[in-house]
């Protein structure tokens, strides 16, 4: 039943959003923003439409990288498909509710995600415009929120090489990109270096940055026990930057 459950959360990008939603709230503790429960559900909204158009658009190309999550969204179609329609309204409420720089960086985002199938063909391509994107929403709408937000910087390096860390992983996954022509091996090496990197930029970061250090070494321990596994993938390895955002939310608690 437990099994069921991830899978129904994984495959349907439940769990990818509630990700980029805790990374919003450990963000906004990172530089002293209040956090926003209208940015918070713009994000998770954002998310999960964005994920969800391009698996149904990607269905066929999947069945190679994602058989499992594939027959898993081709079986529930029609649910999928009002998950989606919900998110993405609740996605335009949220945005206009933050005005219209929210909405702005948002739309950006959302045309990058629509492309998502075009570029990610791409080699060496694919890990950096994932990541920039996910940076604009994680950091970049708590900023818009609060200009006068601290330690921006800090909190985008370390997130940002975190979630690069992330995003090669996946490429290693999938056979896709960068990782099918530079070996997976030599890829899964960089990307714990890269999140190794974000251990220690946090580490030695301002006190209230050094609490995302759990982001990039959450991250770094599900890749030490990579393996290429369709579940290991969209469970463990993205389910860490849920379970890193929510130990970085629970250690600013504990020291501010």
């Amino acid at each position: 039943m437990l099994s069921s459950a991830l899978d129904a959360l994984a495959f349907s990008s439940l769990l990818v959003s509630s990700s980029a939603a805790a990374l919003v709230a450990a963000a906004s503790a990172a530089m002293g923003v209040p956090l926003s429960w209208t940015v918070i559900g713009l994000v998770f909204g954002g998310t999960l439409a964005v994920y969800n158009v391009d698996r149904l658009r990607d269905l066929e190309r999947d069945r190679i990288t994602a058989p499992l999550r594939t027959r898993f969204i081709a079986t529930h179609r029609n649910a999928i498909g009002i998950l989606t329609t919900g998110a993405t309204l609740l996605a335009v409420i949220f945005a206009f509710t933050d005005g219209r720089r929210a909405a702005l960086l948002a739309g950006v985002v959302l045309a990058l995600g629509l492309a998502h199938r075009r570029l990610k063909g791409i080699a060496f391509a694919k890990p950096l415009y994932v990541t920039a994107a996910w940076l604009a929403i994680v950091v970049g709408m708590p900023w818009i929120v609060e200009p006068a937000s601290r330690h921006g910087g800090w909190v985008a390096l370390v997130l940002g090489v975190s979630l690069l860390a992330n995003a090669i992983a996946s490429d290693v996954r999938d056979g896709e990109a960068g990782a099918l022509r530079f070996g997976p091996r030599r890829a899964l090496r960089l990307a714990c270096l890269t999140a190794t990197i974000g251990v220690l930029t946090a580490t030695v970061g301002p006190r209230p940055v050094r609490p995302l250090a759990a982001v990039a070494l959450t991250t770094l321990v599900a890749l030490l026990g990579f393996h290429r596994d369709e579940r290991y993938g969209l469970i463990v390895v993205d389910g860490a930057l849920l379970v890193g955002a929510v130990a970085s939310l629970l250690l600013s608690t504990t020291t501010a």
